[in-house]
């Protein structure tokens, strides 16, 4: 089993920024991919963004350019670096871990962007 605890959420103005962390715990050995999802109200969770244990990278067109992904095998902790945020980024944040063909998940930190 992995756990994994999100922080960093909040209210912020358009155009400003939000650091992200999720740190997991327990069978944290052999994870592979770690990454964020998001999901407004009334739509579907969709991905955010993603990297594997070796650094590759994957985003959304919607986050490229603004959106970092980051993590520290050491402390079994990925982070989300969120610039530039707009309304339409709204949403609650769910971190992901893969680990043995079974993928896990947060609880979830809201993120608010006011106009």
């Amino acid at each position: 089993q992995v756990q994994l605890v999100e922080s960093g959420g909040g209210l912020v103005q358009a155009g400003g920024s939000l650091r992200l962390s999720c740190a997991a715990s327990g069978s944290v050995f052999r994870i592979n991919a770690m990454g964020w999802y998001r999901q407004a109200p009334g739509k579907q969770r969709e991905l955010v963004a993603t990297i594997t244990n070796g650094g590759s990278t994957n985003y959304a067109d919607s986050v490229k350019g603004r959106f970092t992904i980051s993590r520290d095998n050491a402390k079994n902790t990925v982070y989300l670096q969120m610039n530039s945020l707009k309304p339409e980024d709204t949403a609650v944040y769910y971190c992901s871990a893969d680990r043995q063909r079974l993928r896990y998940w947060g609880q979830g930190t809201q993120v608010t962007v006011s106009s």
